[in-house]
């Protein structure tokens, strides 16, 4: 296990520009901005505060979902790229002499590359975020300290918002790494075959599957297959909103346990199972292919 665990923090340390760098440059840029409008009176504090006080947990949690939304979309993004090139890394920097050395096996190499994945370099971008969300927090109780505003009452319940909103976001970003997990696997099990080629197939693949459904089976067009429907409900995360649309129409509060509870009550857990076998066996046939291929 300590081999695996290493394999996995090569990962970490090889993207950590993406993961951990980059992001933190984001928050230090964003950060250094708002500071400054404020200082030069490019925003009106008093006004700022008073807008603040009006419906301060509305603002703050709609603050905080709009930057986990932010954050959630950025990881996507980077995880995408990192499955289709991370996987292909030690063909492409002519180190698969170098492993294919190592009493390791490929499947427990390309298994680990998929495991950071999952764990630690979302978790990089987790904590950065919630870093983020904590400075915008900040940022705005003290604006309504200027104007006047600033209580330990509303200290109190921007803590609540936190913490609740916090709780929401590891909910949400964690059953959507299981739910795109076959995505993950098969965009990198690709790149361990073809390289960087993987992000331009892993784009048209579906669509040429859904072709094939449409010219063997026939259909209106090659969007309006079974295949494209089932790719199209595996490409969204199933998200609950009978909980947030009480909360939009004003009939309720937002509270994070009842979300939660609804979140992970109406999941398709069935598909994430059905998605995790056909990871292992991606990633075990690439293994495969990695393993009798030429180390150069």
């Amino acid at each position: 296990m300590k081999a695996f665990f290493a394999l996995v923090h090569r990962e970490f340390i090889e993207h950590r520009g993406a993961f951990l760098i980059a992001p933190l440059v984001l928050v230090g840029v964003v950060f250094a901005l708002t500071l400054l409008a404020f200082s030069v009176d490019r925003l009106d504090t008093r006004f700022s505060g008073q807008m603040l006080s009006v419906v301060p947990t509305w603002v703050f949690e709609a603050g905080f979902a709009g930057l986990s939304a932010a954050w959630l979309a950025y990881l996507g993004f980077v995880l995408f790229f990192y499955c289709a090139d991370g996987f292909a890394a030690d063909k492409r920097n002519n180190a698969m002499l170098f492993w294919k050395s190592m009493p390791v096996s490929d499947f427990r190499i390309l298994l680990s590359k998929l495991a950071a994945a999952l764990t630690i370099l979302p978790g990089a971008i987790l904590a950065v975020a919630l870093i983020s969300i904590l400075l915008m927090f900040g940022v705005a109780y003290v604006t309504t300290m200027f104007s006047g505003l600033g209580n330990a009452g509303l200290f109190g319940a921007i803590v609540g918002v936190y913490g609740q909103m916090a709780l929401v976001l590891v909910v949400v970003m964690v059953c959507g790494l299981l739910w795109y997990l076959p995505y993950m696997a098969l965009v990198g099990a690709m790149g361990s075959v073809v390289g960087r080629w993987a992000i331009p197939l892993a784009l048209l693949l579906p669509t040429v599957v859904s072709a094939l459904e449409w010219v063997t089976l026939g259909g209106l067009h090659p969007f309006a297959t079974r295949t494209w429907a089932y790719l199209d409900y595996r490409s969204q995360l199933p998200v609950s909103t009978d909980h947030l649309d009480r909360v939009f129409e004003g009939q309720e509060p937002f509270n994070a346990t009842l979300f939660i509870t609804d979140f992970l009550q109406k999941f398709d857990w069935m598909q994430v199972g059905i998605g995790a076998v056909f990871a292992l066996a991606v990633i075990y046939i690439a293994s495969e292919y990695r393993r009798r291929a030429p180390a150069n």
